[in-house]
């Protein structure tokens, strides 16, 4: 009886330590993947060249990255700052003022929009969003536009990413132990201090955790971005202009232009720095988030 209890243990612990190497192997898998098939560009232009170059021409064998790397960081930050102050602050409210209706109400609603498809946020995007950017917006500053732009495409990414980091939110404000603020508020602190001196403070590494998440969802999101942002290579500061980010390259190029190597090539690199970067903004919001559990 005690040895098959022995087998037993070592047969769940070795598949629990299976399953575990193969979800840390698997970026790993993935980028060295993308690096082989990417190796073509590299033989053909430098990385510099690719990673700061403008011209983008396929036919002369030029793929100059920069336009849709900016891109990217442009819709991707548009959608942070309109996103992470209504999640913070509707993550407070409903912890902290909300009554327990609108929460039994909230919560539903919430998984509802996270679970909604992406190509539904996209028609979404065109039906309602792309014409309040061209006739409404637009005007209101004195530019022409078709509503396709930069704009329409953060506004929507913006949307999209409010499920998942307004979820974080509320498990980093319930995470903080009732004590904590029965001790502030018998201390003589008003409800608002208490809130912004003790959850906050004591939330910050979850609040850090959900922009992290955030960003890196919003920075690869494909398929709505793609129907709204307008699709031209050209590098704008003009929120009001159209953009083409990497993923919108991957998703309406890769089908068509297997059959040519170096393009082929192109757009595994393009995946390539999709990948190091949503890693990369993981990696820096997980330092935040040590350093802020360390002071």
């Amino acid at each position: 009886m005690h040895f098959k209890r022995r087998i037993t243990d070592r047969v769940n612990n070795s598949w629990m330590v299976a399953t575990l190497a193969i979800i840390l192997l698997l970026p790993l898998v993935m980028g060295v993947a993308l690096y082989a098939k990417s190796i073509p560009i590299f033989d053909a232009q430098s990385l510099p060249t690719l990673l700061g170059s403008s011209n983008w021409s396929p036919n002369d064998g030029k793929f100059g990255f920069w336009p849709f790397i900016f891109s990217s960081i442009y819709v991707t930050v548009l959608s942070f700052i309109f996103a992470a102050p209504l999640c913070l602050f509707a993550a407070i409210y409903l912890t902290q003022f909300a009554t327990r209706r609108l929460v039994q109400v909230m919560h539903p609603v919430i998984d509802i929009l996270a679970g909604i498809p992406s190509v539904i946020y996209g028609m979404w995007g065109i039906l309602v969003i792309v014409p309040f950017v061209g006739e409404v917006l637009a005007p209101v500053f004195g530019v022409k536009t078709s509503g396709y732009s930069i704009l329409a495409g953060g506004i929507v990414l913006a949307v999209m990413c409010i499920p998942y980091m307004l979820n974080m939110l509320l498990e980093s404000f319930h995470a903080v132990p009732t004590g904590l603020k029965e001790a502030a508020l018998s201390l003589g602190a008003t409800r608002w201090e208490t809130v912004k001196h003790v959850i906050v403070r004591k939330s910050f590494p979850g609040i850090i955790s959900s922009f992290g998440l955030g960003l890196a969802k919003a920075f690869g999101e494909t398929l709505a971005v793609m129907m709204v942002v307008g699709n031209m290579v050209q590098i704008t500061g003009n929120p009001f202009k159209a953009g083409y980010p990497l993923p919108a390259l991957i998703a309406n190029n890769y089908g068509e232009m297997m059959s040519i190597p170096l393009y082929d090539s192109a757009l595994m690199f393009a995946a390539l720095i999709l990948l190091v970067v949503i890693l990369a903004i993981n990696l820096i919001f997980r330092y935040f988030i040590y350093k802020t559990q360390k002071a």
